[in-house]
Formats: C-alpha cells, structure tokens, sequence
C-alpha cells in the first residue's frame, strides 16, 4: 500500500492540482466577449461546495449583469447545510437556487426565477415590453456539475453532451429553447488557481477535478477519511461498519472485504477498492455529505 494522502508541501502535487487546459483559458475569454449580448449569466455550482465549486475570477467579472447561482446536486448535500447556505446567501442579498437538474419542477424554477431577475433588470433599464421579449442567457460552471444536464432539460433535448467525464463540453454552443430563451453553453471552466489542498479535495470527491489529476487513491482515501471523521451513519450501514472508531487503513480493508476486493493471495486489492469508494460516493450511496460550511465573519 502506497502514500495514501499528498503531502501538503508537494509542490509537483499541488501544481497538478491546478488544472487549467488550453480551452479552459479561451472559454473564459469568450465569456468575457459574450457578456454584453446575453441577458443574465447562469453559474451552476456544487451544493456540496457552494463557494469552492465557484469560479470567483468570472463571478467578478460579471458584477455589472444580471446574475443567478444554481447550486446543483442539492439531493446529494446534507439538508441542515443546505438551510445554513440558504440563510448566509439571503443575507448576502444573492440572486441563487439551490436544485435537483434532475427533477422537473427543478428545471421550471431556473426558467421562472431567470426571466424574474431579467425582467426587473429591463424595467430598471426602462425597456418596454419587457415580459414579452425572449431571454438569452449564457451558462457557465465547473466541470461536472451538472451544467450540460440542466441545458439538456432547459430545451428537452440532447443539446450538449452530458458525461462523467470532467471537461467534455469543448466549444461554446448556442441552443435555443422552446421557453422563449437562447442559452449560450460554454466549456466547463476551473478557478485559475486553487489555494487550499483540501478545496482541491472536495473538488476531486465531487468529480469536478478529473480522477487523472488527483488519483482515485488520494481522493477516495481523503472521502473515508471525512467520513470517519463526521461519523456518518450512512457510511457505517452500506459498508457494514460495527464501528466507524478505526483507522484509515483499517477502514480501507474493512471496505475491501465487503466488497470482494480481494487479489489472488488474499490481500486487499486496494485500487478497486479506491475506484468503488468514488463510484459509490458519486451515485449518493454514502449518504448526504456537505464539505463546505458558510464562512463565518
């Protein structure tokens, strides 16, 4: 068994973790030229990491338009983190929803609260007629947040192509709508820099990081170690825990039993079990797990 977790001063590890291809840098670029003809700027985020899943540089950049924050994948978060959120972002006078892209009435909500922001914005802008006029808006987040899904439900069809594989989206694409909005999809775009390892973390654990980028052993190692830590119940029944009071390296065998990963000689294959560790993670089977709490002032 190898080094299960990065080393925090591992200079080679941490510029790996700042992951910015060729077409992450011009996507932001042509997020910059878009913004004055769209009508409001969409940025899905991870409810499970609502500030570190987003991308602060374009958040600014876009103060000057409209602006809502879909905070995608809320049935994965843990709810009483959930209500936390919702509080400290009311307070932070946030336009935001937090939603399920795979629910319906999730999908109505984007469309509904978008057109409510965009239609105030004209009123205040003196346009007329304003109601009546389509809408476009322009839609950005990290990878594998959900933003090609939602898309894909926002004009009932197979406009992007939704993956789970972190950066699929590569070129911006108009797709129109039959609510009267033309979305502009653009690729999915990481912070120019990531300054805390353990942001990096939940970043990977949430698959927004490719697992090539931080290997499935220092993400699923980092995930049982959080779940150890916050005695999750729902961690302890689907592994078959007596006790969730061990040892990484004990729970990590622990989970290689029960889940029939084990070699030829009878030791514990642990690349699966870090490979199952993630699945099972990512389909919610672990449980609800939020990493990221409101800062506090």
């Amino acid at each position: 068994m190898t080094k299960l977790t990065p080393d925090h001063n591992d200079k080679e590890f941490l510029d790996r973790i700042n992951w910015l291809p060729g077409h992450m840098i011009k996507s932001i670029a042509d997020i910059k030229k878009n913004l004055n003809s769209v009508d409001i700027i969409v940025e899905v985020r991870d409810a499970r990491a609502p500030l570190v899943s987003g991308n602060k540089e374009i958040y600014n950049m876009c103060s000057d338009k409209p602006f809502l924050i879909v905070f995608n994948k809320t049935n994965l978060a843990d709810p009483k983190a959930v209500k936390l959120w919702e509080e400290w972002l009311k307070d932070k006078k946030e336009s935001f929803i937090f939603i399920n892209a795979l629910d319906k009435q999730s999908i109505t909500k984007i469309t509904k609260k978008s057109k409510d922001i965009v239609n105030v914005n004209r009123l205040k802008s003196k346009q007329t007629n304003s109601a009546k006029k389509d809408m476009s808006m322009l839609i950005f987040g990290l990878p594998n947040t959900g933003k090609s899904t939602i898309i894909n439900k926002l004009s009932n069809r197979n406009a992007t192509k939704a993956a789970a594989t972190p950066g699929q989206t590569k070129i911006k694409l108009w797709v129109k709508t039959d609510k009267g909005i033309q979305i502009l999809d653009t690729p999915g775009v990481m912070p120019p820099l990531i300054e805390h390892l353990d942001h990096a973390m939940w970043l990977s654990a949430i698959h927004a990081i490719p697992d090539h980028i931080i290997t499935p052993e220092y993400s699923a190692c980092f995930l049982v170690e959080h779940l150890l830590k916050t005695q999750s119940q729902d961690f302890k029944e689907f592994y078959k825990f007596e006790s969730l009071d061990m040892d990484l390296v004990s729970a990590i065998e622990h989970i290689g039993k029960k889940r029939g990963c084990i070699q030829s000689g009878g030791g514990c294959d642990y690349e699966r079990v870090y490979k199952l560790v993630l699945i099972d993670f990512r389909k919610g089977s672990l449980g609800l797990t939020s990493f990221e709490l409101p800062p506090t002032e």
